[in-house]
Parts: structure tokens; sequence; C-alpha cells
């Protein structure tokens, strides 16, 4: 029996497929070169237009692997030269979490506190400078954090208390301050407490407070002109407002892809999406924008959602994926370039799937 291995789908130009090409992309599953299944623990994308983006890996011994772009070093080797197979990330040990922004990387550490990589110009390393790093930096002023992620430029962290944090890009309102000044060190989110979950959006961000299993309000801030933060307006939320309900049950899951937003809900794990629609990425079968939530038909047992520059990925019950939105560079993964408004079948070539990931502002996805 062949050992299984970590795979892709998508644009490839820069390499981000990971599987030793340059190939323009691919409309079915590749295999990333030189891991196997069985020692990828975590797996996230990133990037930030459709020929761009980074695949970062988090593995059995704590270590995280790296391809794809690089040109501000957020592959953190060391260098600024992109490659299109896995390299390790320099003087990184004792990993437990990752996040791939748009041309930036964070890890969580056993320690609880983090470090980040890559583009800085809007200070979204965190480490109070603007320069860019090629190699792992301290994110300065956090500790006992326990879930990130990370936005087109910008970076969230949950601590342990349920506060929210945030650094980097804020001309949107992206880090929920009440104000629009970028930041190179981490300030509080305003007024959120009683945080469980958080996602970022190229530059929006959602919270889930209470939940899963209490019910739990779905809270967004940020850029809102196409209707990402579903509070029924196009107003852009400089501190967090509530997301409309349109669902009964617990919220289990929630993510963001570049300008719409996603929730799982209820016993049945059923999906709602909202905000930008232009490819059909809401997979509701139409293309009109939704300034509220509305519910994915036909989807039940979704375990897993993720959002890219204009598609969605969700994992089901059964392992198997399913993707909807634009696919002019395969990123549905169904063998067509064809966009699909209603979720078709991504031929991932696994059995037995349990992580997705898809880059907020590019066009590939991963799944092991």
């Amino acid at each position: 029996m062949t050992e299984k291995r970590l795979k892709a789908w998508g644009n490839n130009r820069a390499g981000q497929l990971g599987d030793g090409t340059w190939t323009d992309f691919r409309t079915s599953a590749t295999t990333v070169l030189g891991l196997t299944s069985a020692e990828v623990v975590k797996i996230a994308a990133g990037g930030k237009s459709s020929a761009n983006g980074h695949g970062l890996a988090l593995l059995t011994d704590r270590t995280v692997q790296s391809w794809g772009a690089n040109n501000s070093g957020q592959l953190g080797d060391g260098s600024v030269f992109s490659h299109n197979a896995p390299g390790q990330v320099v003087n990184l040990s004792h990993a437990t979490d990752i996040a791939a922004g748009g041309t930036h990387s964070l890890a969580l550490l056993a320690d609880q506190t983090l470090v980040a990589w890559g583009q800085n110009n809007y200070g979204q390393l965190g480490n109070g400078t603007n320069m860019d790093s090629s190699v792992p930096v301290r994110v300065e002023g956090l500790n006992k954090v326990i879930a990130i992620a990370a936005g087109l430029s910008h970076s969230l962290a949950l601590r342990e208390d349920g506060t929210v944090w945030a650094w980097g890009h804020n001309t949107n309102g992206q880090l929920g301050d009440g104000t629009s000044a970028s930041r190179n060190v981490a300030s509080r989110v305003s007024e959120l407490t009683g945080v469980t979950l958080i996602a970022a959006g190229a530059n929006h961000n959602l919270a889930l407070v209470g939940g899963p299993g209490s019910g739990g309000v779905v809270m967004a801030w940020g850029h809102n002109a196409t209707g990402q933060l579903g509070d029924d307006s196009t107003t852009n939320r400089y501190t967090p407002v509530k997301t409309q309900d349109a669902w009964s049950g617990d919220v289990s899951r929630i993510a963001a892809g570049c300008h719409h937003s996603l929730a799982v809900t209820g016993p049945d794990s059923t999906l709602h999406a909202w905000g930008e629609n232009t490819s059909g990425q809401l997979g509701d079968g139409t293309t009109d924008q939704r300034n509220t939530p509305v519910s994915v038909p036909g989807l039940t047992g979704v375990q897993l959602v993720t959002g890219g520059r204009e598609h969605t990925t969700a994992l089901l019950g059964d392992n198997t994926v399913r993707s909807w939105g634009a696919n002019s560079s395969g990123q549905l993964g169904n063998g067509t370039t064809t966009d699909s408004s209603t979720p078709v079948t991504t031929l991932t070539g696994l059995t037995g799937v349990d992580k997705i990931a898809t880059a907020i502002g590019g066009d590939f996805s991963l799944a092991n």
C-alpha cells in the first residue's frame, strides 16, 4: 500500500502547489513533494492574488515546512527566493499551530507565544517594526495565546481569557480598535470577551462569542463593501458588530474567504454564507451579493470549511471534499475550469481527508 500524501490543486504560478513544478495550474489534486500525510499535523495556505500563494505544513516533530511564493520572506527560510517544493522554516521548533496571510506567516509555540515572518509593511509581524523578515521574529507583548489567524496584511490572536488581539493593516477597521491606524504591535479588539473561535478574511474578521455547545453569537468587523460582516449593511465597522443570525442551533465553525464569510451551524452541521458572490462562492446557486447569511443548499455534515479569493471548500463527515465558486485556475479541483455556484466534488485522490486549507487571497487549496 502506498503512503498517503499531502495534496494540492489550483493555481501554481508561484510553486504554491509544492509538486516540484511551475505548471500554471492543476484542475485536480497533485502531490506535494516529500511530505507523508502521517507526519502532517496542520496545514495552512496563504496568498494575495490569483497567481500568488504559499503553503505551510506543521509536522509531528513540531517543525514547519513551507513552499511557494517568497518575495517577502513568507517562507521563513532566510531567503526571498520562491520554491516549488517544501523546505524547512528556519529557527522554528515547538510550533503547535500555523496561519498564512497574504504574504506573511504566523506560528503559535508550545509556550503560547507567537512568531511571525514575511512582509511587514503594515506591521503585520507584530514585532514593533515595519521591516520584512525572512526568518521568524517574536510577536511582542502576547502570551497565553490559544488560536491564531492571518488576513491579507493583518494578524489575529485569541488568548486564554477569551480576548482577541490584532495588529497590522487597519485602513478598513480590521484591527477592531475603533480607529483606522495600522499598528506594529498587538492591540486588543474593542469590547470582545468570551470568544472561542476566530477567523480572518482579507480585510475583515469573525469571532464566535460563546459556543460551540452554548449557542454562540458571530461578531464581525473590518471591511464590509460586499456585506461580508453580515449585519445587513455595506458599511465598514471599526469595532465588532453582530452578524444577523439566520440559523437555529449552535455555531460550531466559522471561516472567512477574501470578501465572504462562512458559519457551520446546528445539529446537522449545515453551512451558511454571506458577502461577495461574484463567482458563486456563497454556494447558494446565485451570484447575488448577500449582506446577511444564507444557507448553502444540500450540504450537511460539514466538518470544516475554508474560503479563498473567490471560492470555498468544505470537508464533509464522510471525509470527502466539496468546492464552489471561481474555477479559472482549477481551484475547485473537479477536473474543469468552469465556475460553479453550487458545490461540486473535489477530486482529492485521497481517502479519509481530515484537513483542508485555502488561501484567503489566492486560488489554490490543500488537503491531507
